[in-house]
């Protein structure tokens, strides 16, 4: 008999049980970073030695790169990422995963608070004082909409092991390079803001979808009241 692509109903889970181990291990050593360059760079106006060498390779970049990181640094701003949350929700939704909807909108918005708080707190700068620039926020988000999507796909397939944390890893890593290339080509962050915000995201997403699950297994266990 075919295996069904779908998981059993009653299973709406968005974090899956198979990869809560493996993603908790991940989502320690994404914290470990963020704080490890945090702390380096903290208070710091340049580039690092990392730095230095990624923005000479994207240095430069004209017609129509600059277009593309353009479009893709519109995917992190308030209309873009409003458009694309949305069309998660709406998918989501689709997909009779209500549960799976409530963890987009909240990864997605807890990546963001956790890199807006980083930056106050760390206080690394680009252009001006004006501009902290640690951890990138558009990374953050676009990383953290993908990987709550990815284990969305994940659960509903049924994957574990390898193949699941996969699935998962290489649409946060795909988000996470692309958003962070525009912004080092757009000279909006060092290479090392933009590991940080992807870092962020995988620390911070899979804490969300857990404390998602565990907030709407506590809410349907709840006693319901007894009609006279």
């Amino acid at each position: 008999m075919a295996r069904s692509w779908c998981r059993p109903e009653g299973d709406t889970s968005v974090l899956p049980s198979s990869l809560r181990a493996w993603l908790g291990l991940t989502a320690v050593l994404a914290a470990l970073v963020v704080l490890g360059l945090g702390g380096l760079y903290a208070d710091d106006s340049t580039p690092g030695a990392l730095d230095t060498r990624i923005q000479a390779a994207v240095d430069g970049a004209g017609p129509p790169w600059r277009d593309i990181a353009l479009a893709v640094d519109f995917l992190g701003e308030p209309l873009g990422a409003a458009t694309l949350v949305g069309a998660a929700v709406i998918g989501c939704l689709l997909l009779r995963r209500p549960r799976a909807a409530v963890s987009v909108v909240a990864g997605a918005g807890a990546a963001v608070g956790a890199a807006t708080l980083l930056k106050h707190l760390v206080g690394r700068t680009i252009h001006g004082e004006a501009n902290l620039s640690y951890p990138s926020g558009h990374t953050a988000f676009l990383t953290a909409l993908a990987l709550a999507v990815a284990l969305l796909a994940t659960g509903r397939l049924g994957l574990g092991g390898a193949a699941g944390m996969s699935l998962v890893l290489a649409p946060a890593l795909a988000a996470g390079a692309t958003m962070g290339w525009a912004q080092v080509t757009l000279g909006a962050h060092y290479p090392t803001d933009a590991l940080g915000g992807w870092c962020t995201a995988l620390a911070v997403t899979p804490a969300t979808a857990w404390l998602v699950d565990r907030t709407a297994g506590r809410t349907s266990k709840s006693p319901q009241p007894t009609s006279r």
